[in-house]
């Protein structure tokens, strides 16, 4: 192992770790507030409520994030409309391209998460907060979301850190994050198993740091329920 190598450039790959943050923190945000909507009509009891948010997830679930990813950087560009409308200077940015299929992607998760979390609230609650007046938008924001939220939130934690691991395929748009630039490195340095090994700890440490931050958030969501009902 030389470690030479890997101390020297290590501050290269600090900035490719950087770019992931980046990626993964847009992503998994954007997809949170696309998801909850995709959520709350999952979980309705009528079916034509129910359809298009079942058929985006469908698809989103079912297909790789690779081709999702290929679909959005290499196919919208062959649209005379796109190449020529106000969204071209963001799509033909590799950036931009995976913030946008990477949120697409986990939002369809998240979606998911957020129905079985809505179905797993016991029933007696929400007829407790019907039957003291408080109306459906009402029951919604004050009862249903605080347990969904409650109940998904280890789901979503292992989601977040799925998308961590997944944002390395931004690297096949020629975006440098952390994968990209260990990549170029490689290529000139023609040392892989030093440098993937020091991308591979950075994987490490930055997903323990986002397993010990859910940790702490799943504790106080515990404690603050626990306060509130006595």
């Amino acid at each position: 192992m030389n470690w030479e190598v890997i101390i020297k450039w290590f501050p290269r790959l600090l900035e490719g770790a950087g770019l992931t943050l980046e990626l993964v923190a847009i992503s998994v945000v954007a997809g949170l507030l696309l998801a909850i909507p995709l959520g709350i009509a999952r979980s309705s009891a009528h079916w034509y409520v129910r359809a298009l948010p079942y058929g985006y997830i469908f698809f989103f679930r079912g297909t790789p994030l690779l081709v999702q990813l290929f679909l959005v950087y290499y196919g919208v560009a062959q649209f005379d409309a796109i190449r020529h409308g106000p969204l071209w200077p963001y799509l033909r940015d590799p950036f931009w391209c995976a913030v946008i299929t990477m949120t697409l992607h986990t939002a369809a998760y998240i979606a998911e998460i957020l129905r079985g979390a809505i179905q797993a609230i016991p029933p007696g609650e929400i007829e407790a907060a019907r039957a003291l007046g408080m109306s459906k938008w009402q029951t919604l924001f004050y009862i249903v979301m605080p347990r969904a939220t409650r109940i998904g939130l280890p789901a979503y934690s292992n989601e977040v850190i799925l998308m961590l691991k997944a944002s390395a395929l931004a690297s096949t748009i020629t975006l440098l994050d952390l994968t990209g630039m260990a990549r170029t490195i490689i290529a000139r340095t023609y040392l892989p198993v030093e440098i993937f090994f020091a991308a591979g700890m950075l994987y490490l440490l930055i997903a323990y740091i986002l397993v010990r931050a859910f940790k702490v958030l799943e504790h106080k969501l515990r404690v603050d329920a626990s306060q509130q009902g006595r």
